[in-house]
């Protein structure tokens, strides 16, 4: 009898699954600073999510007492339960991850893949664009170089660059704007060295305070134009860069810095020529009447999205026609789930659905099942080609993760990742959170009314 039970598949019993806790490693380069959660079950079956890169973990920690002795299997019912402590951007970032690591117990539970539960896919294999940066002076040659070494060797099929102020900023006469403003932030990131280099942590704080403010500035209120001089300037970037690359391959454009809409519209119209996928977040999302405003001037397509928590929040960028490419973050969205009904309502639209990721292999492959079961489906980002340790996060994955530009879909149970590497995660822990799976006890028992209705 034992050995033939030795040969029979068996998986967990899901309806008697339950959450006993909630622990977090936080890892840093990945590129970004990165939390991962670990949701533990009654039954041994662990589930992985991930707090969006740059987030503190304390916004999942926060939301622990809410899952405990709950069944995971119940996704949508505690997803419900979670909707409303999250947020656009990076406060989103404790619902997703939370959502993200249901969605692995549950296909680990019933031993299928998580692009099943969602319907089944679209595609075997996802397409990644692949964003870079250049290192030492950053001129159009060199862009394109490092551009062109992303098709050639790592094989990549789509690719996206910055183009944006911070390329002319040094520039005399290529920017206007209000005197002492642009200088401002070399002056208070000057501060903060300073207090750290003294020790005197509260003043750091207070200059990091100030550096927020002045980040924080939406782009209409800053006063920032670009001249001719700039405009001419970053023409010739791009026109390098595609002298470089060739114009066979998409290559998309992001980080224009905080400029109002006319000189947007400026820029659209003088890069329009060489080609471009899309042109992402010239304008905050917010401002959906500058969007349509921007879109009857550019034959480029617009993109945006990643900041957008909630697929109702996409709604009124679509109905009014602002964008061509919706732009979605997994880890702000509100997860696998939201994203797919995203990418549903878009294609209603005759939208496409790119995917904003810039975080680890779980956040990864957490989008890659999403992605794979969403039909309208374009692109999925990929930040992280210059991490050699970036595939060694994680176990269970096909080495190399890419195939030519691209990552197959995995067969195996939740998102394919049967385990987290420890050892890497712990040399690459951000110092500030050291320690490993912690125990997070202190976050069981709160008592809140959080209801948000009378």
């Amino acid at each position: 009898m034992e050995q033939i039970l030795d040969k029979v598949k068996t998986h967990s019993s899901p309806a008697d699954l339950r959450i006993t806790d909630m622990r977090v490693a936080f890892v840093v380069g990945a590129p970004m600073k990165c939390p991962i959660i670990k949701i533990m079950t009654n039954q041994g079956i662990e589930g992985y999510g991930e707090v969006r890169d740059g987030a503190h973990p304390n916004y999942a920690l926060m939301l622990k007492r809410l899952i405990l002795g709950e069944n995971p299997c119940n996704v949508d019912k505690l997803f419900k339960k979670l909707k409303p402590f999250g947020g656009h951007a990076r406060s989103g970032g404790g619902v997703s991850a939370i959502e993200l690591a249901l969605w692995d117990i549950v296909g680990k539970a019933y031993g299928v893949p998580v692009y099943q539960l969602l319907g089944g896919k679209y595609r075997d294999s996802v397409r990644m664009y692949c964003d870079t940066d250049v290192e030492g002076k950053n001129t159009g040659k060199a862009m394109g170089e490092a551009l062109k070494k992303r098709r050639d060797v790592n094989g990549f099929t789509f690719l996206k660059m910055d183009l944006g102020i911070r390329l002319i900023q040094d520039e005399p006469g290529a920017l206007s704007a209000p005197l002492g403003h642009l200088e401002s932030f070399n002056e208070v990131n000057k501060k903060i060295q300073e207090a750290v280099k003294a020790g005197d942590q509260m003043q750091a704080r207070w200059w990091r305070n100030r550096l927020t403010d002045l980040s924080n500035i939406p782009h209409p209120m800053t006063g920032i134009h670009i001249t001719e001089k700039g405009f001419e300037l970053l023409e010739e970037y791009v026109r390098e860069v595609r002298e470089v690359l060739g114009t066979d391959i998409p290559l998309a454009v992001d980080h224009f810095g905080h400029i109002g809409v006319e000189d947007c519209m400026k820029l659209a119209k003088r890069i329009d020529k060489y080609n471009l996928a899309w042109l992402e977040d010239m304008v905050p999302w917010f401002y959906t009447e500058q969007l349509v405003k921007l879109s009857k001037v550019s034959t480029t397509p617009l993109a945006t999205g990643e900041d957008i928590y909630l697929k109702e929040n996409f709604k009124p960028l679509l109905e009014s026609g602002a964008v061509s490419v919706i732009h979605p973050d997994i880890l702000t969205t509100g997860g696998v789930m939201e994203t797919k009904k995203i990418g549903d309502m878009a294609q209603g639209y005759g939208v496409a659905m790119a995917v904003h990721m810039a975080e680890t292999p779980v956040a990864c492959m957490a989008a890659v099942h999403a992605c794979a079961a969403t039909e309208n489906f374009l692109a999925l980002e990929f930040h992280s080609n210059d991490v050699p340790w970036w595939q060694t996060m994680v176990n269970g994955l096909p080495k190399p993760v890419f195939n030519h530009g691209f990552i197959d879909v995995p067969e195996t149970p939740g998102f394919g990742i049967t385990s987290l590497n420890d050892e890497v995660l712990k040399e690459h822990a951000n110092p500030a959170y050291p320690k490993l799976w912690a125990s997070t006890e202190e976050w069981d028992e709160w008592t809140s009314n959080d209801r948000t209705w009378s």
